[in-house]
């Protein structure tokens, strides 16, 4: 487990699916800049800007806290001539836009990271659940999936945070904490850059921003041939709660 000392504030982005100007707003918030860490828990590259996204994150320097995420394995899966079906048609067009560097990068980042918070304890955080990087879990998935997605975990772990469905919750499982910080980019539900703050407890956030404009910038700068469409339907949260719910319910084995 992690040799780190306590950190007092951990900002946790997810799922920002290389929408520029969302990231940019959420990096402008005073908690996050003041934030000891800021810990990604994946699918960051995959959008209308990846590339764009990964250097302005980098530049950050030590202070961000890298976990891969399944669409960033999608984008060097992809790059690697590799088949595979990709849920949101923008991946091949993020893959292209990407160097070799930046694609080795993104091919070097970890599934978990362990960090100890104040009032949290041991927090693992990972993408879709600890053991694989798409697995659905949901605020109402039922405890016997969250006793099979937490399955080799150690005992000390008392914190899970995941992203993943794009859904901000916290809720309890088997005396663990489980907090998904929503999505910054793709947001199901309602519109914003949602995000969270750790330590002592869990604040989950959203910043508002300019989405009118964002999805302009978004328009002018990318050459994706969907893109006025793509960025109204994710910017503007087209996609509810309810139709995310619906999808995603029958991938966490209810019956």
């Amino acid at each position: 487990m992690s040799a780190q000392p306590p950190l007092h504030r951990v900002a946790v982005l997810s799922d920002i699916h290389g929408v520029l100007p969302a990231l940019e707003a959420v990096l402008a918030e005073p908690d996050v800049a003041a934030a000891d860490r800021i810990v990604l828990t994946g699918d960051i590259a995959a959008g209308p800007q990846p590339s764009e996204v990964l250097e302005l994150l980098r530049a950050q320097g030590d202070r961000v806290l890298w976990v891969a995420g399944n669409a960033d394995r999608e984008l060097v899966e992809y790059r690697q001539g590799r088949p595979g079906e990709y849920p949101d048609p923008i991946t091949p067009y993020a893959a292209e836009r990407l160097s070799d560097e930046q694609a080795a990068f993104l091919d070097s980042l970890p599934k978990t990271l362990t960090l100890t918070v104040d009032g949290l304890g041991t927090v693992l955080f990972c993408h879709a659940t600890p053991r694989d990087d798409e697995e659905v879990v949901l605020v109402d998935s039922r405890l016997a999936r969250w006793a099979e997605v937490f399955e080799g975990l150690d005992d000390d772990v008392r914190t899970v945070v995941c992203g993943h469905t794009h859904m901000p919750y916290v809720r309890l499982a088997h005396g663990r904490l489980v907090v998904n910080p929503g999505s910054v980019g793709m947001p199901y539900g309602r519109s914003g850059a949602h995000w969270c703050l750790l330590g002592p407890g869990t604040d989950l956030r959203s910043t508002s921003y300019d989405i009118p404009a964002a999805v302009g910038r978004l328009v002018a700068a990318c050459s994706y041939p969907g893109i006025a469409e793509w960025a109204d339907t994710y910017l503007r949260a087209r996609v509810t709660d309810a139709d995310a719910l619906a999808a995603f319910g029958p991938r966490d084995g209810r019956g």
